[in-house]
């Protein structure tokens, strides 16, 4: 059976925890390759946000690329995957991905998904939201990616924070169509 390839892009947006649990979900799935691509400022959030460090989140990954080396496989449209995550995504590189900027590896691997109609799963953090930022969604949104905030529900009765934050990533394998077991269903 082919492993799905699956790219996880983290970026300098608060809740480096959603990246971590999304990395991890990724890691036990059996059917899974996994290639991260982590930017500097992310990097720097992780540190100020957990305890978990880029180079234990790497050992999770199959692949790790460097951020600019824009020559690497996910650069390039015939190199074939199965979806892409930008968790959390920032608004900079939101704004980046909207506009088809290509200055780093996150923002080219993210313009030959869209190119190529591969899934692109965006996960914003920031809040309020302005003008700007809504006009960058929907133009990513139009584009083909899918816009899904870092907005946990609270159904299944979460116990703590990794509660919330395995929900959340369930909810993005969901739109891979990656079988998980985060989170307890609605009427399940």
């Amino acid at each position: 059976m082919e492993k799905k390839r699956i790219i996880l892009a983290v970026t300098g947006a608060s809740g480096a925890i959603y990246a971590l649990s999304l990395a991890r979900a990724l890691s036990r799935c059996d059917g899974v390759e996994l290639h991260l691509i982590v930017s500097d400022a992310a990097r720097k959030v992780m540190a100020l946000e957990t305890d978990f460090s880029g180079d234990a989140l790497a050992a999770l990954a199959d692949a790790v690329h460097p951020i600019g080396d824009i020559a690497a496989p996910p650069a390039s449209g015939s190199w074939r995957h199965h979806g892409m995550i930008v968790c959390p995504c920032s608004m900079a590189t939101l704004s980046a991905i909207a506009t088809g900027r290509g200055d780093n590896l996150i923002h080219r691997a993210a313009d030959v998904a869209l190119k190529e109609r591969r899934r692109l799963v965006l996960v914003p953090r920031e809040t309020p939201l302005s003008s700007i930022h809504l006009r960058n969604m929907l133009a990513a949104d139009r584009a083909g990616a899918v816009i899904l905030p870092a907005c946990p529900g609270f159904y299944h009765h979460p116990d703590d924070i990794g509660d919330l934050a395995d929900q959340l990533a369930g909810k993005i394998l969901d739109q891979l169509d990656i079988p998980h077991d985060l989170f307890a269903r609605w009427g399940e």
